[in-house]
């Protein structure tokens, strides 16, 4: 890195925990985002601030008035305009040095494949079941590690699986097959918080750089399989460990 990177990321590089070659792992490293919005957003401004060297970043919709209360990294002026694309403009903003690729498109079953091909995590923060299996599942199939991050009113959950190796667990084996289906209620209907979708999109980046310093640096304990639960209200942290299913017809195989 240049003395302007060093000088940058120095507070990284001082922590033992993450050291130079961590900080070096990070800036080589490319993750692939799944939703631009409340959780997406934060998550993405703390993924950038940690040099994370290639970002892909996922998202059909467009900004509304709505979103502003809890997705920071938009302004009145995006209103109307693509999630994706206005990311991408407001990383290039933050940090030239990064690379964006936005994709103006819904992650399904059929483009998955392509949209994490060379990913060393996905960090989804979709809003919807559908998505998320469809997600999990190409992320076993191509052998990526998957970090997901979600909200429900005051509660978030935060996890990271690696399906795609033996005795680990899927995000399928921790919700099943009931839920491919695409109607569950939105924050339109519930209501959200922005402060608390701001907790989860942080803490989601962070258990997204745990993945990609594993092996790397002391901060590199991914907690594979382990569904961290934030309550907002208390507030208060649990956490639970997630079995492999022995017959989810994701991950099986990888027994």
């Amino acid at each position: 890195m240049t003395p302007d990177r060093l000088d940058r990321f120095a507070r990284h590089i001082v922590l033992p925990e993450v050291g130079g070659a961590g900080q070096a792992k990070l800036v080589q490293s490319h993750v692939v985002l799944v939703g631009m919005g409340g959780i997406g957003s934060p998550a993405l401004q703390y993924l950038a601030g940690a040099g994370i060297g290639r970002l892909t970043l996922i998202d059909d919709d467009l900004v509304e008035a709505s979103n502003l209360q809890r997705q920071t990294i938009f302004g009145t002026e995006d209103i109307g305009k693509p999630k994706a694309e206005a990311a991408a403009v407001w990383l290039a903003a933050f940090d030239p040095a990064l690379v964006g690729i936005a994709h103006v498109t819904r992650l399904t079953r059929e483009n998955a494949a392509e949209l994490i091909a060379g990913a060393d995590v996905v960090l989804d923060g979709s809003d919807n079941f559908a998505t998320r299996l469809a997600v999990s599942d190409a992320c076993v199939a191509a052998g990526i590690p998957l970090t997901s991050a979600a909200l429900g009113r005051f509660q978030g959950q935060v996890a990271s699986f690696a399906g795609h190796r033996e005795g680990h667990a899927c995000y399928r084996c921790f919700v099943g097959d009931a839920f491919d289906a695409e109607d569950c209620d939105s924050c339109a209907d519930t209501g959200v918080l922005g402060a608390m979708v701001g907790m989860v999109g942080a803490f989601g980046a962070m258990a997204a750089m745990r993945v990609l310093l594993e092996g790397v640096s002391t901060l590199g304990d991914p907690q594979w399989g382990q569904v961290h639960v934030l309550d907002g209200l208390k507030p208060a942290l649990r956490t639970m460990r997630i079995a492999k299913d022995p017959e989810c017809r994701a991950c099986a195989s990888a027994a």
